[in-house]
């Protein structure tokens, strides 16, 4: 009980930090206003007379997890909507009007009142939560209301709570789960440690589904293969200002045959402006290119737009994704392995489980300086061969990763009640 009321002074603190916050912070503004009505929404907006399937993503990178077990719901259960909730105001802002065989929510605070709420309006039939979001009270109303609740592509590391000698407020809600789904066997084995062996599938992760399924529509972009030519290119992708130095410190290093596209993370607070100036005006912006502009000596291309980073991937031969200098870590590097890249990112990665898969193939490498980048990136500049066997060889490994989304689905098929 002790813990219990301490989860829920944390929550207070957590409301309290995002009202303080939301005075002058967008995000923080959009995660407040979205929840202002949401009793009234969810009720002006659903039937009665539906039947439901729920699957709650923390922001846009569950999502993408999420993506093909929805598209495979949604060709078997036709006569379900799917509810999409978000923790999130990018993962909201993303999707609110996408999704068009069902409906997208935030997801209100937890809280007693909220979940009894929320799960008695939606009703679902089954319920999804991807990868790591653990609420106490959903969670607890939904075996409460004996509803189905799958966790899944998720990856559990040694230090986290649940596998503490004081972890028992946390292990309470795992018990609420009624199957897990992980992505690797140090999961697997840290859940049968704690006693559950009997719910527990090692499925790997739907990502890789989802990076092979954007990869086989992965969309033709003529100013990218005018910029290209017979070049060869290196991509930063999603990069942070410490990403984007590190792409800067090896240009000089590059072979006459070697180009540059940066597609940052962010765009706003003068990010862009930031990324010129940094290469002092050999970089050209992706929005200025004309249909007749000759490319051939521009060396170090801006995306400034959305959407369009999983297809430019096809067109490179070497990644840098970004995040690896911030403590959250690296963003997205299963788009660019679905193509065959090398790909390269800074330090912090080990908690991803496919980062350090990657890692230990060789197919992945981080660095912790512009020194390092540059050395271990020229094993790849001035090694064709190398090169392309490492394209052949990841291709091959991620075709081996696939195969989650139908474990889960053919789970759902066979042992919950639809």
């Amino acid at each position: 009980m002790a813990v219990l009321f301490l989860y829920k002074i944390s929550l207070s603190i957590y409301s309290f930090g995002i009202h303080f916050f939301s005075f002058f912070n967008a995000k923080a503004k959009k995660f407040i206003k979205g929840r202002q009505n949401w009793l009234q929404e969810i009720q002006a907006s659903i039937k009665t007379s539906e039947k439901r399937i729920w699957i709650h993503c923390a922001s846009t990178g569950e999502f993408e997890q999420a993506k093909p077990i929805i598209e495979a719901l949604g060709v078997q259960y036709k006569d379900y909507k799917i509810v999409i909730t978000f923790f999130s105001p990018s993962g909201y802002e993303a999707q609110k009007k996408n999704h068009k065989n069902g409906y997208v929510f935030y997801l209100p605070m937890d809280g007693k009142k909220n979940a009894k709420n929320f799960i008695s309006l939606i009703k679902p039939s089954l319920v999804l939560f991807i990868k790591y979001e653990f609420w106490y009270y959903y969670l607890h109303e939904l075996k409460i209301n004996k509803i189905p609740t799958l966790l899944v592509s998720t990856a559990f590391r040694r230090e986290q709570p649940f596998f503490k000698w004081y972890g028992h407020f946390f292990r309470q809600m795992l018990s609420c789960f009624t199957y897990f789904f992980v992505q690797d066997k140090e999961s697997l084995q840290l859940l049968k440690e704690i006693g559950f062996d009997k719910n527990v599938i090692l499925s790997g992760d739907t990502r890789y589904d989802r990076v092979l399924n954007i990869a086989y529509q992965s969309k033709n972009i003529p100013i990218i293969e005018r910029f290209k030519g017979k070049n060869n290119l290196i991509i930063g992708g999603s990069t942070w200002p410490d990403d984007e130095n590190m792409l800067y410190n090896c240009k000089n290093i590059l072979p006459a045959n070697w180009k540059i596209i940066i597609a940052p993370h962010e765009f706003g607070n003068g990010h862009l402006d930031k990324i010129l100036k940094l290469f002092e005006n050999e970089a050209i912006l992706y929005s200025s290119i004309t249909e007749n502009m000759d490319l051939t000596n521009n060396k170090i291309l801006i995306i400034d737009n959305m959407g369009m980073l999983s297809s430019i991937y096809y067109y490179c031969d070497i990644a840098f994704v970004g995040g690896g200098f911030l403590k959250g870590g690296i963003h997205n590097i299963l788009e660019p392995a679905v193509y065959g890249l090398p790909i390269f990112f800074g330090p912090y990665y080990k908690k991803f489980v496919e980062a350090n898969a990657l890692v230990n193939a060789n197919f992945a490498f981080p660095i912790n300086s512009s020194i390092e980048f540059n050395d271990k990136l020229k094993l790849f500049l001035f090694d064709e061969e190398k090169l392309n066997e490492i394209h052949l060889s990841l291709k091959d490994f991620m075709q081996q990763k696939i195969g989650a989304t139908n474990l889960i689905v053919e789970y759902i098929n066979k042992y919950i009640s639809l």
